[in-house]
């Protein structure tokens, strides 16, 4: 930030630029730094209703020099009460003059009245104040800020907070969506409702493609629980469903969320798929409760294994805390508590 150069305004600047205000048919007024004081050097009618075409006013070499700097207050569009100020700092202009300028620009803004300049241009030549170059200037202007990818996600975020709800940094395949940036293939969605409704032992596996952050269909198949340690896949994390009709176990059939995760999976695949275990589980809870049959029920209790050779029958059952289901609790035999003794005080001495 340049300092105060603390050069002020001429009474007859200040009075130009309030006659200028009030008469509404003034477009520019010119001002310069003569003697070190701020002063009016020349005001330009309105040829138009529109400032992006009473711009090419400002090309004439009358008006501006291209070695010399100078400040233009500018009405904005329909004749309205809000300036543009311009500050023309041309590239050629000696370095003093520019410094001089620069220093000054606060003094010029808060002995006019900062509240009617709404907006700013910062030249460096006459190209830079040309309809064109106005135009573009105000697109950018419309246009929305850049954003980091973090960014992106909490402005989703908000926006979908103000509405209620929430569906992630991008737009999701279906409603099931899971978690910030985890949409779902349709065919999974498909897959997991026929497994809900289904009969019988079956299993859906999915994966996250990293590539585009959405959860895919890898198999869906009829599968007993002694297949199952040798159906999921030993080098890559999985997501699975298995629907298991428990023998002697539960009057209703089990499914069961699995999320595997080998031990010899890649860093980054394992950190993609622990961010995304809740979520996913999260929507199969959702779904489930869509589509919810009498016969099935959905484990409250989610299985994890760095080694998918591991799940078996015994396994789940002990999991799932269905070991002794359906058996009664064996009787506990404890040996009869004696009460608590009270030691005996020291003898008495004879005398």
């Amino acid at each position: 930030m340049s300092a105060a150069s603390g050069i002020g305004i001429s009474s007859d600047l200040s009075a130009k630029f309030a006659a200028a205000v009030d008469s509404s048919s003034t477009r520019f007024l010119k001002i310069i730094i003569d003697n070190e004081t701020l002063v009016h050097d020349r005001s330009i009618a309105a040829q138009s209703s529109s400032l992006q075409a009473d711009l090419v006013l400002l090309q004439d070499p009358a008006v501006l020099q291209d070695n010399d700097p100078a400040y233009i207050l500018a009405r904005l569009d329909n004749l309205t009460t809000d300036w543009l100020v311009i500050y023309y700092m041309p590239d050629t202009a000696k370095v003093r003059d520019k410094m001089l300028y620069a220093s000054s620009r606060s003094s010029l803004l808060k002995s006019l009245g900062s509240t009617l300049f709404t907006e700013s241009i910062f030249a460096t030549s006459k190209l830079d104040l040309t309809p064109e170059a106005y135009a573009a200037h105000k697109r950018h202007q419309a246009a929305p800020l850049p954003l980091s990818s973090r960014e992106k996600e909490l402005f989703d975020l908000r926006a979908a907070e103000s509405r209620g709800t929430y569906e992630g940094s991008r737009a999701r395949a279906s409603h099931v969506g899971a978690g910030v940036g985890l949409q779902w293939s349709d065919e999974v969605v498909n897959a997991v409702r026929e497994l809900i409704i289904g009969s019988g032992s079956s299993i859906v596996i999915t994966a996250i493609d990293p590539q585009t952050e959405t959860l895919t269909l890898q198999d869906t198949t009829e599968l007993e629980v002694g297949e199952l340690g040798s159906k999921l896949p030993h080098s890559q994390p999985c997501f699975a469903l298995f629907a298991w009709p428990v023998p002697r176990g539960s009057a209703k059939r089990q499914i069961v969320f699995i999320y595997s995760c080998p031990s010899s999976s890649p860093i980054k695949h394992r950190m993609l798929y622990s961010s995304g275990s809740a979520s996913v589980f999260n929507a199969i809870k959702t779904l489930f409760g869509e589509v919810l049959v009498p016969q099935s029920e959905l484990s409250s209790r989610k299985i994890e294994t760095s080694d998918p050779t591991e799940l078996n029958e015994a396994y789940l059952r002990s999991e799932l805390g269905l070991d002794n289901a359906g058996e009664k609790p064996q009787t506990v035999v404890t040996e009869e508590k004696k009460p608590f003794a009270r030691p005996r005080g020291p003898a008495k001495r004879r005398p």
